[in-house]
Order: structure tokens, then sequence, then C-alpha cells
């Protein structure tokens, strides 16, 4: 079980919601995913669409939880005010939060992060951060109360994998709330792979929405996800050099 904050998730894969072909493929992916909790770009989204075109109807919110996030914010004043407005529109505390720095790597601000994290958290929101694989920076946002830290596998969309295990091993080590990577993630190897390493969770979209068979992926990506789970718990033998034999070598039958 995944816990976070003041809930517990049976699933450990977290999806977006862009990118789709159409609401009807995001709900497939959704469902084929087994997912609990799902991300919303509140700027990128228009949540007044009549009915039938409102991203909200093709969300089962009786099975899915909604993070918002703060996407396409670039200050961390930005970012504060879309978390304000999240809230006010759909009656949640939790907050993904993502700072960018630089518009062609989209890569995350620190600075603007733990500004608008400190800010929000005092404000009583349940902050997810979205943040570049650094151990230090992902204990000082543990530090001011975020409710989990969000380091990237890789830039996001690029879908090259977990660039960075060792880094990824020590935030493991270090934190002190869940650790969910985010951005960057491929196929369903890269998602194993994270869980593999000790991550919480994985959150992903591209990889999922931009496959192509969207619906067949979302599934891929859910055996994966406990697979790695499976495998971290059952513990990996150690990598040897050399050859070992998989049967005794003691009483073996001479001709």
């Amino acid at each position: 079980m995944l816990q976070i904050a003041d809930r517990t998730f049976e699933s450990r894969l977290l999806l977006g919601t862009g990118k789709y072909p159409d609401f009807a493929t995001m709900r497939a992916c959704h469902e084929a995913a087994a997912t609990q909790m799902v991300t919303l770009a509140i700027r990128r989204v228009d949540l007044s669409a009549p009915r039938g075109e409102n991203i909200l109807d093709f969300i089962d919110r009786t099975k899915i939880e909604l993070l918002p996030n703060t996407a396409g914010c670039y200050t961390a004043e930005d970012a504060i005010l879309t978390s304000r407005l999240a809230r006010e529109l759909l009656g949640t505390n939790w907050i993904k939060l993502e700072v960018i720095g630089d518009p062609d790597t989209l890569f995350p601000c620190s600075e603007g992060t733990l500004e608008a994290a400190r800010v929000l958290v005092k404000e009583g929101f349940i902050v997810l951060p979205y943040i570049s694989d650094d151990p230090v920076l992902c204990k000082r946002l543990a530090e001011i109360g975020c409710a989990a830290v969000m380091p990237l596998a890789a830039p996001i969309g690029s879908g090259l994998g977990i660039r960075n295990p060792t880094n990824l091993r020590i935030i493991v080590e270090q934190a002190k709330v869940p650790v969910i990577v985010d951005a960057g993630v491929g196929t369903a190897s890269d998602a194993a792979l994270a869980l593999e390493l000790g991550a919480d969770a994985v959150l992903l979209n591209t990889a999922v929405a931009g496959a192509k068979d969207p619906v067949r992926m979302a599934r891929a990506m859910r055996l994966a996800v406990e697979a790695g789970e499976l495998a971290r718990g059952a513990g990996r033998i150690p990598r040897k050099l050399y050859a070992s034999a998989s049967s005794p070598l003691d009483g073996i039958v001479n001709s």
C-alpha cells in the first residue's frame, strides 16, 4: 500500500490527463492502469466546458483522486496563485507543484519550487513537488513539510528512462516521505526499475498517451510497477563478475 499524507492507495502508478487522442482513450487508459490518482493541469484545461466536453466527465472520481498541478508556471508567484485557484475550483488541498526554470528543457526551478512550497505548506496544502534528481533539494523539501518528493527520471516527455539511478537511490535512502519518480519514463522496464531502486511510485503521462496503443501500454505500466515492487521486496541476487552454477557440483554422476 502507498501512503501519502492521510491517504492510502493500492496502486503505485499515477497517470496524467494530457496528450491523449481523445477523452475516451484517456479514460480507457486510466482503467487499464488501475490508477487511483491522476494529475490535471489547471492552466491548460477548460473546466467550464459543457457536459460531454469537460475532461472531468471522463474521470471516475469515485475511484480516482484528482491531483491538480501547476504546469505552465515559471515563477513561484504563479504557482502559488494557480494552487489557490485549483483548491477553489476542485475543492482539494492536494497539489502537484511545478515551477519550470527553462522553457526548452522544462527542467524545474529549484529556488522557485522551494519558495512556493514553503508558502503552500503553511497554507495547508498537501504539496507534491516536481523537482530535479537532487538529493539535497529533495531532503529540504521534505523537511519543510512536503508530503512527497517527485524527482524526474529524465526530461519531461523524453522517454529516456532513469538517467541517474545513483542519485535516485540516495534520494530514497534519505527520504522521510514517499518518493515518486516523475517525468522521463519511456516504457514498462523504466517503471519497473524505478520501483526496484526503491521509489514508492511512478507518475507518467507521455509514455502512455504517446504510445501506438495507449491502452495496452497503460496495462503494461501497471504490471511493471507491480513487478518492480515485488522484485524489490524479494531481494535480487548479488551481481558477480564470473559465472556461478545454478545446480550443485557435488555428487555429479561421472561417465
